[in-house]
């Protein structure tokens, strides 16, 4: 063993190699050299090794107080295990990009939380549920040249199969509302492909906020809506034999007069 003044510190071993160094001037500890592997234990009052930081198979263990392994992780094979008192709770597999969340009697719950602190997503491995914030489903359609999507509009077909704005009461090409109006998106977008021009999200399905004309009649909640001429605006149904296979669904809120952004429930029939 040398000690200098300098604040280096370095112990040989028996075949004079440095396999421990400590350099203060830059706070360096260095434990291993080639050909003697570096392994750093901490134990606990009860004698038993409670952190285990291994050079030789790139290993890193913490044991709880009952000796139990609560983390392990494999360098090597770039694997993460997180344990309870029995079984891996958590293993992520770097290489296989595998997450696996819950053990036997013990089930995985993943919440992913927004900016103001709710659970936006909840992935519940007990009854498996999945649980989303957002409300109504929507699909990417694309968008034909003609008169924009707009988030709110109610969208019809055009002869390719594309989306256009409706411009023409009880139209039966309708097919649904673009979602994200009010900042409000769809809980499940499904197709969504950010290389293709001209696509947005169509609810199918649940809430959404949509464009209404109230002044062709006052809308109610429970109201039908239809199609209008006011292009992307729909309007009540008050013609139960044209609103067959035009109408979009039901109005949440009211509307009087005039056109506004309301939540409607998308029921298309």
């Amino acid at each position: 063993m040398s000690e200098e003044f300098s604040g280096h510190v370095d112990i040989v071993d028996n075949q004079d190699r440095k396999v421990f160094q400590f350099d203060s001037s830059y706070a360096v500890l260095d434990i291993g050299a080639q050909g003697n592997e570096g392994d750093l234990r901490l134990y606990g009052d009860d004698g038993g090794v409670k952190i285990h930081l291994d050079g030789g198979r790139s290993l890193v263990l913490i044991n709880d107080g009952a000796g139990r392994q609560k983390l392990s992780f494999d360098a090597q094979r770039s694997v993460l295990v997180l344990s309870n008192d029995s079984y891996p709770a958590m293993t992520f597999d770097a290489d296989f990009a595998v997450l696996d969340v819950g053990a036997y009697e013990n089930e995985g719950d993943l919440r992913i939380f927004g900016a103001d602190g709710n659970v936006m997503i909840h992935l519940d491995g007990g009854p498996g549920d999945i649980t989303l914030a957002g409300s109504g489903c929507a699909e990417h359609f694309e968008v034909g040249g003609r008169g924009g999507a707009e988030p709110g509009y109610v969208m019809t077909l055009d002869d390719e199969g594309r989306l256009e704005p409706c411009e023409a009461e009880y139209d039966t090409r309708v097919v649904g509302v673009i979602a994200g109006a009010l900042d409000y998106p769809a809980g499940i977008e499904l197709g969504r492909q950010p290389l293709l021009p001209r696509r947005s999200p169509l609810a199918l399905t649940g809430k959404v906020h949509c464009m209404v004309d109230a002044g062709f009649a006052p809308v109610a909640a429970g109201d039908l809506l239809t199609t209008s001429p006011t292009l992307g605006h729909a309007m009540r149904a008050t013609n139960p034999n044209q609103a067959f296979g035009a109408t979009i669904g039901k109005a949440l809120r009211p509307l009087a007069s005039g056109t506004a952004i309301i939540p409607i429930l998308v029921a298309l029939q």
